[in-house]
């Protein structure tokens, strides 16, 4: 990645850092010096790090810049919420989404430009796939977004399907919890994935994030014709694996659940879902679906959501229904990033 001929320093961990400060002839104790500069004290210019040489500051300057890149459009719901385009990869922007909520901001973080696993209902998948982002795109959109400084969590529910690029998403999460980067608790960060499971295992081992696993039905062919990657990565199989994992202490999991008018919101469908999730500690988010064009897929009404949601509570599954945020602004994920490209 390069901005006007420049590698940026930010999205690198320590020991990249360090291979920097090695090749600019700086000491490597300067790597955490930078570090804290760009994670700490969010700066914009090389020219702030004033506890490094100014010797040292020319050479960086010449192969390197900060980084920092301002959203190229934004978009404000009455409710608060904004969504923020990004440029992307193959020339499809992405979106983060700030949601302010009483004492929390919460973003909503976008991995890929586009996506492959093609999901019926996904306004992202329809875009098609465009190329992964690095870590550098994704911690430029937590600096970079309005209210920043104010951030409580963050989720990488935004454009793109994590899993499908594992890496990069690690590196960011990496920067976010370690004591020279954010210094977040891992606790204040969620990760979505629609199951590809050696993936999802490794980020269960080798990070304490929670995590949130789209399911959207509790039958295999039903959530096939919804998601492809059904026939890949059964959903049988990947809450197997879920199972092995602790979810009472550390760590929550969480299951997605978009509620469509007579596809999947009867209690047949509730009673499947219970049975399915039965002995997972686990939490079901009931989501209403923001409609995207030319689809024939409608929202579940108010009343069935309801009803939907009881049943699964009276069945021994907590179930709670996810407040819409945003519907003024092209809520569904990539409706913006599409409006503009077109």
């Amino acid at each position: 990645m390069e901005l006007n001929g420049l590698t940026p320093l930010l999205g690198m961990n320590i020991e990249k850092l360090k291979a920097v400060a090695a090749e600019c002839g700086l000491p490597s104790f300067a790597a955490k010096q930078m570090a804290q500069w760009l994670y700490e004290k969010r700066v914009t210019d090389i020219d702030m790090m004033t506890n490094l040489s100014l010797k040292g500051r020319a050479r960086l300057k010449e192969s390197y810049c900060v980084g920092r890149v301002a959203p190229k459009a934004r978009a404000t719901s009455a409710d608060g919420t904004v969504k923020c385009l990004f440029d992307g990869r193959g020339g499809r922007d992405v979106e983060a989404v700030y949601i302010p909520d009483k004492e929390r901001a919460t973003l909503c973080v976008s991995s890929q430009a586009g996506c492959r696993m093609g999901c019926r209902f996904c306004m992202t998948g329809r875009q098609g796939f465009h190329g992964n982002l690095d870590a550098y795109d994704i911690i430029n959109q937590v600096l970079s977004v309005p209210g920043s400084e104010s951030l409580t969590n963050i989720v990488f529910m935004g454009m793109g399907e994590p899993m499908d690029n594992l890496t990069p998403v690690l590196e960011a999460i990496e920067i976010l919890t370690a004591p020279w980067g954010l210094a977040w608790s891992p606790k204040r960060i969620t990760v979505s994935s629609i199951g590809k499971i050696e993936q999802l295992r490794t980020l269960l081992d080798t990070t304490k994030v929670h995590v949130a696993i789209s399911v959207h039905s509790p039958f295999s062919e039903e959530r096939a014709e919804l998601m492809p990657v059904e026939r890949a990565y059964p959903l049988k199989s990947v809450l197997e694996m879920l199972r092995g994992y602790d979810f009472a202490h550390q760590r929550r999991l969480s299951v997605e659940y978009i509620m469509w008018g007579g596809l999947n919101d009867n209690m047949r469908h509730a009673m499947a879902l219970a049975r399915v999730l039965k002995g997972l500690d686990c939490r079901v988010n009931l989501i209403r679906f923001h409609a995207i064009p030319d689809s024939d897929l409608r929202t579940s009404d108010e009343a069935t959501m309801v009803a939907f949601r009881d049943r699964l509570n009276e069945l021994g599954i907590t179930a709670t229904i996810r407040t819409s945020r945003g519907e003024d602004i092209a809520a569904a994920c990539g409706m913006l990033a599409g409006q503009k490209r077109d």
